[in-house]
């Protein structure tokens, strides 16, 4: 993830982002760009596949959509409105139960469940600058998955603000908070090397 090599002191929008190159993939957080161009890696794709399959299948008696990057979600405060919004994410997985939500380019508003896959060039910013964005944006459940470590961290919203982590590793299952009926055995996710 690299800084762009646009003016730093210049607050962005959604609209200046639907001018910058099509190949290219942008968000923006706090009006601040930041490049997605950089390809992900094959353990990154495959945890995005595996999540976003179990979640839709776990889901289909719900009116719930999955949706995997790049999806553009405009996360619009206060009163901004859409091309005025400086909050546009591109999350790796994301679940909208809403459907009033979801429009031709993609999601505007709050999804209810938001994963973000780490590397070493995310970390940061999924842990700091998305996990506020996401808190302050009233996303009801914030995943963060750590590859290298096989875990998952679950936030979920309580009152306006994240409550306590729960950290969940290879060997626990997930009881995900916004589907009570929905049970995630993260040994399908991470998988033992044979």
């Amino acid at each position: 993830m690299s800084q762009p090599e646009h003016n730093l002191n210049h607050k962005y929008t959604y609209k200046d982002c639907l001018k910058w190159p099509e190949q290219e993939r942008w968000e923006l957080i706090d009006g601040i760009p930041f490049n997605m161009t950089p390809a992900p890696s094959t353990e990154h794709q495959r945890l995005v596949l595996e999540l976003a399959l179990i979640l839709k299948s776990g889901l289909m008696p719900a009116a719930c959509s999955v949706f995997v990057s790049p999806f553009d979600v405009r996360l619009p405060l206060e009163a901004e409105e859409d091309a005025a919004t400086s909050n546009v994410v591109q999350p790796d997985v994301v679940v909208i139960c809403d459907p009033s939500k979801i429009d031709k380019k993609g999601c505007k508003g709050a999804p209810d469940l938001v994963i973000e896959i780490t590397s070493p060039s995310t970390f940061r910013k999924d842990l700091t600058d998305k996990y506020s964005l996401y808190e302050k944006s009233g996303v009801k459940e914030y995943w963060i998955v750590y590859p290298d470590n096989k875990a998952i961290t679950v936030y979920r919203l309580t009152d306006g603000k994240f409550g306590l982590p729960q950290v969940y590793t290879s060997e626990d299952t997930i009881i995900m908070g916004l589907f009570a009926h929905l049970s995630i055995e993260l040994s399908r996710v991470f998988p033992t090397q044979s």
